[in-house]
């Protein structure tokens, strides 16, 4: 260990205090999720776990926060492709990240509805932090109207309609696969591509530039 790691101690124990929560969560659903679990997996006792987080409650919110920024770094990028590349590689681009996201927050969302407290602070922690859902989706909504102004994406789509089923995709294709406990075909990659020309068309004049 070097002596930068020594001295951020604390930090790296927090760090595997989260990680072991969301091993457990995988593999044991989050309501198996007990802090007597957690301190087996990371092999300290019960009370350096309350060290680093007053209890049960505030440990697994910081777990769900730290998911975030998969979701969040996509969206940035997103924002400041408007008017570069292709305004569909970019949208494909943003949903793998998304899905990655869906993918890795999948079993926590499902198991936030069997535990009403958590959801309840869950909810609440979001607010406070100005996040949620429906922001990762107005993300989407403002993308694909600035490339409608710019006369890249078809003025006809919906923007709203057009994130809501972009991401509602993602979520419930993440959730089949692991329903199903398999990779479905075409691959997310392939899907993604062929979802935003479904949903999200080009203008007749941009798919020309796009092809010459």
């Amino acid at each position: 260990m070097t002596s930068r790691a020594r001295r951020s101690g604390k930090v790296n124990r927090r760090s595997q205090i989260l990680q072991a929560a969301e091993k457990l969560m995988h593999s044991r659903g989050l309501t198996g999720v007990t802090t007597r679990q957690i301190s087996k997996e990371v092999g300290c006792s019960e009370a350096a776990l309350y060290f680093h987080f007053k209890g049960r409650l505030e440990l697994l919110l910081a777990m769900l926060d730290e998911s975030l920024p998969d979701m969040l770094g996509p969206l940035k990028t997103l924002r400041e492709s408007v008017g570069q590349g292709s305004p569909h590689t970019n949208l494909a681009t943003a949903l793998q990240g998304i899905f990655k996201f869906h993918r890795r927050v999948l079993p926590a969302t499902c198991g936030l509805f069997a535990e009403p407290e958590l959801l309840a602070a869950y909810r609440g922690s979001l607010s406070r932090q100005d996040k949620g859902p429906h922001l990762s989706m107005a993300a989407l909504a403002d993308y694909i109207a600035a490339e409608q102004r710019l006369g890249r994406i078809d003025e006809a789509v919906d923007v709203k309609l057009a994130a809501y089923l972009l991401m509602s995709s993602s979520f419930f294709r993440a959730f089949l696969e692991q329903f199903l406990g398999k990779r479905k075909q075409p691959s997310w990659d392939q899907f993604a591509k062929q979802l935003v020309m479904a949903i999200a068309p080009h203008t007749a004049k941009n798919s020309r530039k796009e092809q010459e």
